[in-house]
């Protein structure tokens, strides 16, 4: 085959290249390869120009280098590129063992190498990278026409590279886009369109699929729970079980065997075997609440789950294994309680794999109308009242609120003023409370646990009673609202 159709032929075939392959890595190990197969060069690598490498280009395709060696095979080969690169003029000797400009590299020499050819990638008028190509075997392994055909392969490939990573690089933001769009139908239950928010879900989607252990922080009230059930649901475990477990609503004393079960005779009471929540969660999601109130002794027992995924009963001599997700809760700065020697420092690491901050609601004012409508409606119809609406000057009397209980003051506040309002839209004078540093609650003399109180019966009321539905209406588990009326009955 003659040569012009040799080269026709290799032409034909990078142009192909360049419809065919959009995946930069691959282009470029392909674009390599063909200069080596038509050329018959020994060796080879491609680079593109990078302003952040101290060398000014990064090596991105490399054939037949020794990988144990390949810092001091480059180094040989680095005056030829940085040539390349800066006069964007090729480079060609047919013996650099004798040739001038090569005679002070020691590295050259040491490796013997005779042929060398590198030519420019160029995208328009810009350099973008370089291709080299060397041979120790023969003198005059390369010609001037070979100059001139990998100069016009060169510019062919320099556009498909450049073709591939803007390909990439919109498929990427395509796909950022798409998360965006993706977020109210995998979070439609969760309201906010703030900035601060969108980044909570944004977060919170990435971890969907990853099964590693995520710790969620922030002050009492700002939905935490929500964030960690919405994980669950649109994760790998969803239609398994969630369990949730608020460690400062057990006694110290059961909270052991409350997590991990006992087995009969292992204490005074202990009349059966009994399952814990980690073993009711297998499979599923143990969502650790206020994580930061775990005596020392149950937090090495939480590290030893995490670590080696397997526990032990109460009493019991075997460990169990098991396979659940642990997403754990705190409005405390488990830095701060590691360093105070109030919480294990290996477990705060282990937990933390993946953070993911709540913020208050007094961050977030742009969600304010969204959550007082939403709420506005649900109780609306939870206690059967004629309410369709807020007043403009009430909306801003709860844009002016502090919030210092977050969403749970807030949705207590918008849920007593749509039992107490008497027309179909709440006004200033619903709200218990007015502007100010002061919280809705600290307003009007009751405690957050007061309003809660009130709503937990009401909801019973309105519920005749059964306690399963009242938890399904106010989105808290049947665990934590028995754990609730038990604490009332002791009083």
């Amino acid at each position: 085959m003659d040569q012009p159709k040799d080269n026709f032929n290799a032409l034909f075939e990078i142009t192909r290249t360049i419809n065919s392959i959009l995946d930069p890595g691959t282009l470029l190990e392909t674009v390599l390869d063909i200069a080596i197969r038509h050329l018959s060069a020994e060796r080879g690598f491609v680079m593109l120009a990078d302003n952040l490498s101290e060398s000014g280009y990064t090596v991105v395709a490399v054939r037949n280098f020794n990988s144990k060696k390949a810092s001091d095979e480059f180094a040989a080969s680095s005056s030829v590129v940085t040539s390349v690169l800066h006069t964007g003029e090729p480079v060609l000797t047919f013996d650099a063992m004798t040739d001038e400009r090569f005679e002070s590299s020691v590295s050259i020499m040491a490796q013997k190498i005779l042929s060398i050819i590198c030519i420019p990638l160029r995208a328009g008028d810009r350099i973008t990278g370089a291709v080299y190509l060397d041979s120790s075997k023969s003198r005059k392994a390369f010609t001037e026409d070979a100059v001139k055909f990998l100069t016009v392969f060169g510019s062919l490939a320099a556009i498909a590279i450049e073709n591939a990573q803007r390909y990439t690089t919109l498929e990427s933001e395509n796909n950022r886009l798409k998360q965006e769009v993706d977020l109210p139908h995998l979070f439609g239950n969760i309201i906010g369109k703030s900035e601060k928010w969108r980044k909570v879900l944004q977060i919170s989607q990435r971890v969907l699929d990853v099964d590693a252990a995520v710790l969620i922080t922030g002050e009492s009230g700002t939905g935490k729970e929500l964030i960690a059930r919405a994980i669950h649901d649109n994760g790998t475990r969803k239609g398994k079980a969630f369990v949730a477990v608020n460690a400062s609503a057990l006694p110290e004393n059961l909270l052991e065997s409350e997590l991990f079960g006992h087995v009969k005779g292992s204490f005074t009471g202990a009349a059966s075997d009994k399952k814990g929540l980690v073993e009711v969660a297998a499979g599923g999601t143990l969502f650790l609440d206020e994580i930061g109130e775990l005596p020392l002794p149950v937090q090495a027992k939480i590290l030893r789950l995490l670590q080696e995924k397997e526990y032990r009963r109460v009493g019991d001599t075997a460990n169990r294994k098991t396979d659940i997700r642990i997403i754990a809760a705190t409005n405390k700065d488990l830095a701060e309680e590691a360093k105070a020697n109030r919480f294990r420092e290996d477990l705060y690491f282990r937990l933390n794999v993946i953070g993911i901050h709540l913020p208050p609601l007094r961050e977030r004012k742009d969600d304010i109308p969204l959550l007082a409508n939403f709420f506005v409606k649900r109780a609306a119809e939870t206690y059967k009242r004629p309410v369709e609406g807020i007043h403009p000057d009430a909306m801003q009397l709860l844009l002016a609120n502090q919030w210092k209980g977050n969403v749970r003051e807030f949705q207590n506040v918008i849920e007593r003023a749509v039992v107490l309002c008497r027309g179909t839209l709440l006004t200033k004078e619903d709200f218990l409370f007015d502007s100010g540093d002061q919280s809705a609650l600290q307003k009007t003399g009751l405690t957050l646990a007061d309003f809660e109180r009130q709503l937990i019966e009401t909801t019973l009321q309105e519920m005749n009673g059964n306690r399963t539905r009242t938890a399904e209406r106010l989105g808290v588990s049947l665990r934590w609202l028995q754990y609730r009326i038990k604490e009332w009955s002791n009083e």
